[in-house]
């Protein structure tokens, strides 16, 4: 068996054992040794996963947005507005990791738009959502500020 064998063995056989291994070899510069396809894929898996993420949790963000501010159930709203705060806090963890997703907030807002907003319209078919948001949608107004709170009255219905 080759050495190449070996490590795809070792990188089917346990992520975690090829992950350090391959550290190991960076750090030495061991590079005739390196797993290249499968370094490659996970380099660029990581990627994929930082922008999965960031659409994922603002659809999470979008829809409890959406909930606090247009669906009357007053019992519901503290665990919407501790979902929002929570997906704010790990959107704000995720852009301080890698800034450089917020050149991709405006695409990733679009999509997730959309499907938050066919999530919910499902969820309550009776309420009337906006085909739009309706407030500033750049990073810093949809990590701090309440909309409910600013352009709607307590209840979450327009003042």
């Amino acid at each position: 068996m080759s050495h190449t064998q070996n490590l795809i063995s070792l990188y089917e056989q346990d992520i975690l054992l090829w992950s350090e291994d391959t550290v190991n070899k960076l750090k030495a510069r061991d590079f005739d040794h390196l797993d290249i396809e499968h370094l490659i894929e996970e380099v660029e898996g990581l990627g994929i996963s930082q922008k999965k993420e960031l659409i994922s949790r603002l659809i999470v963000l979008l829809e409890h947005l959406l909930k606090r501010l247009y669906v009357n159930l007053p019992n519901e709203y503290n665990g919407w507005e501790r979902t929002i705060r929570t997906q704010r806090g790990e959107l704000e963890i995720l852009l301080d990791a890698a800034p450089s997703l917020s050149s991709r907030w405006e695409t990733s807002f679009n999509k997730a738009w959309k499907i938050a907003l066919k999530n919910v319209s499902k969820e309550y078919p009776n309420v009337i959502f906006p085909q739009e948001w309706m407030s500033d949608r750049s990073i810093e107004p949809m990590l701090n500020n309440d909309v409910w709170l600013e352009s709607h009255g307590e209840n979450g219905k327009t003042a």
